[in-house]
């Protein structure tokens, strides 16, 4: 699968990313950055997807899979692989704080945010993280090349730290209070979903929510707002114009969003915190398949917060 198109599109990427007046442009690269470097040793390219057999259809040449499920959720208990198992994966894979992990993948880098959120709960360094502006979709859309070749890596020595969930993440009591104390939630689901209509994405089988609607005070802001057609994000103004001029958010606030189980507001925490620089963004994986399944939970239905 040779790519047959010029690079004229991600050459113009390119310059916008650097233009668009990110907080962080550094956090994001262009698919022609990338194709540049796909030779750099230090690189280590994961492939991140919501379907997780697309990766073997065909990938990034020098992509490792990195399976949201397997790979980074805890076998038993709702919650985040440990610290051993966490440095298990990453010894695996390769990666080292000495490395620059490119996280990339399908709907829109949906799973490659919420990977690149797991990955700073354990402490992996910023300034070595990058995703890829429009992911999986704007490599193909421009006929890059896709191979199935797996590539393997020497093991690395990489030592784990322990979790550190008091800074970007937030639970359910927590969100209680914050919610009481009149707190900025950002509900990046569906409007659908959010007003209490359906019980599930758009598209989507019912998930097992027992009840719709959203906490009571969030505001509606669905994911997708925040990108481009080709899966790119939007310019910072672009952003503060419906972060700040419609959900009346301000840097300084205590921020906490949520989805589903966390994917989709991962996305959103992303472009807050680094292409918008905000300082005290929370994700709450719990998400609507806690609360709407939680007894006494209080929700609010329709289109007000």
């Amino acid at each position: 699968m040779a790519s047959t198109k010029a690079g004229s599109a991600s050459a113009s990427k390119t310059i916008e990313i650097d233009a668009r007046g990110y907080s962080r442009p550094d956090v994001l690269v262009s698919t022609r950055w990338l194709a540049e470097r796909l030779d750099d040793p230090s690189i280590r390219l994961l492939e991140c997807n919501e379907d997780v057999l697309l990766y073997d259809m065909g990938h990034i040449p020098g992509a490792q899979k990195l399976d949201w499920h397997q790979d980074l959720n805890d076998p038993v208990n709702r919650d985040y692989v440990d610290r051993e198992a966490f440095q298990a994966l990453l010894r695996r894979l390769g990666v080292d704080k000495n490395n620059t992990v490119i996280l990339y993948g399908d709907r829109n880098n949906w799973w490659a945010a919420y990977a690149f959120w797991i990955f700073r709960l354990y402490d992996f360094p910023e300034s070595q993280m990058r995703l890829l502006d429009g992911g999986r979709q704007a490599w193909e859309d421009e006929g890059r090349k896709m191979v199935t070749e797996v590539p393997t890596f020497p093991p690395s020595q990489y030592e784990a730290p322990e979790r550190d969930d008091s800074t970007i993440r937030v639970f359910q009591g927590e969100v209680v209070a914050h919610s009481k104390a009149n707190g900025a939630l950002i509900d990046v689901r569906s409007t659908d979903e959010y007003t209490g209509a359906k019980l599930h994405m758009p598209d989507y089988p019912q998930e097992g929510t027992l009840r719709g609607g959203h906490i009571a005070g969030a505001r509606s802001v669905p994911w997708s707002r925040a990108a481009n057609s080709d899966g790119t994000y939007k310019s910072a103004d672009e952003l503060r114009a419906i972060y700040e001029g419609e959900a009346g958010l301000t840097p300084d606030r205590d921020v906490v969003t949520y989805c589903r189980i966390g994917e989709r507001s991962s996305h959103t925490w992303f472009a807050l915190t680094y292409l918008l620089g905000y300082e005290n963004v929370r994700n709450y994986d719990g998400s609507w398949t806690e609360w709407g399944n939680t007894v006494r939970a209080p929700i609010r239905v329709g289109e007000q917060p």
